[in-house]
């Protein structure tokens, strides 16, 4: 299982909207970045990441899962380039984690959200899947898959 980092404006789309659409899930469409595109075309179902907030919040909110492979991006009209995945909420982070956290935090530094900051998918190595983690309040909790 692979580890990854959703990044969303909380304005347009945000943990609660996620949670509300159940364990069919949503879309992740709209990712218009190749490198992030590429990242969901690696993705498979059962693999999980965090959702971010992105602009005021700047805070990792929840755990996600992916429910469906990399197919065509709904809103990519006649551009065939743009695939998505399908995400469903598993389980919010108890302490959401700040962006200043994790820059903070010397184990988290070569972290994609430190290094490539403007990057919408991102992979999440384990040690910093179980950093983060720790630092939102899921140590140790089975129910989200870790």
């Amino acid at each position: 299982m692979r580890r990854w980092l959703f990044k969303t404006e909380p304005e347009a789309f945000s943990w609660d909207d996620l949670v509300a659409r159940g364990d069919r899930g949503e879309p992740w469409d709209g990712v218009r970045n190749h490198a992030a595109r590429n990242h969901m075309r690696a993705m498979a179902v059962g693999d999980r990441g965090f959702l971010y907030h992105s602009g005021a919040a700047r805070a990792v909110v929840g755990v996600v899962e992916v429910v469906a492979e990399a197919h065509p991006d709904p809103t990519r009209g006649d551009d065939e380039r743009w695939d998505c995945v399908d995400l469903r909420a598993v389980a919010p982070l108890p302490e959401p984690v700040t962006l200043a956290a994790v820059k903070a935090n010397r184990a988290l530094a070569a972290m994609a959200l430190v290094r490539q900051a403007r990057l919408s998918v991102q992979p999440v190595a384990e040690a910093e899947w179980r950093e983060v983690r720790r630092m939102g309040g899921l140590d140790g909790e089975p129910a989200d898959g870790s």
